[in-house]
């Protein structure tokens, strides 16, 4: 539990960087350390579906905010780096280094099915799986097992990942275009 207290310092101090520096781009890159820890925490939590849902609108929002914030702030980096600086970079990718490798560790060897290895593991609780395909059909009442995991057992889950996905494309769309609908209507008037 010590590593979610950690993480969770990490994510307060990144957000009060991002709030209180004057640099764009270092703002944007405090977010997107903030929303990889909150993917760390997910999967410390067991629940890779949403961190890799995390990292996915991680990696569209930084790519969106960067494309609109390298126009507007413009910094260049001249003369030597601080020492502290970079002490403190190499510091926090140890940091990110040993959590993962901590994640790793945790997690059973590759390829061994989640049936197995909560049988070998007794600090692992029982896969949802056995849950799904012992009380589905009465639980739910649907003939089709996986419509009724989406649809019933994690609706709210899907509904939420679903929601995530298409608001980061619309919003990715939406910035990324070529030429804004004023633009066009100025030019063509």
């Amino acid at each position: 539990m010590a590593i979610f207290y950690i993480l969770l310092l990490f994510i307060l101090i990144a957000a009060i960087i991002a709030v209180e520096t004057r640099n764009l781009l270092s703002a944007v890159i405090c977010v997107g350390a903030i929303g990889f820890s909150g993917s760390l925490m997910f999967l410390f939590l067991r629940a890779p579906d949403i961190a890799m849902t995390q990292i996915v609108v991680e990696v569209l929002g930084l790519i969106i905010l960067i494309r609109a914030t390298i126009s507007r702030d413009l910094t260049f980096i001249s003369g030597d780096r601080e020492f502290f600086g970079v002490v403190v970079s190499v510091v926090i990718l140890f940091a990110i280094f040993l959590a993962g490798q901590t994640v790793l560790e945790t997690l059973p060897d590759f390829g061994t099915p989640a049936f197995v290895a909560a049988a070998q593991n007794a600090d692992l609780p029982a896969p949802a799986a056995q849950t799904y395909i012992a009380q589905g059909m009465q639980k739910t009442g649907a003939a089709n097992l996986v419509s009724a995991v989406i649809l019933d057992f994690r609706a709210y889950d899907t509904l939420g990942e679903a929601t995530v996905l298409f608001t980061s494309i619309i919003g990715a769309t939406v910035i990324l275009r070529k030429k804004s609908r004023r633009l066009r209507e100025e030019t063509n008037a």
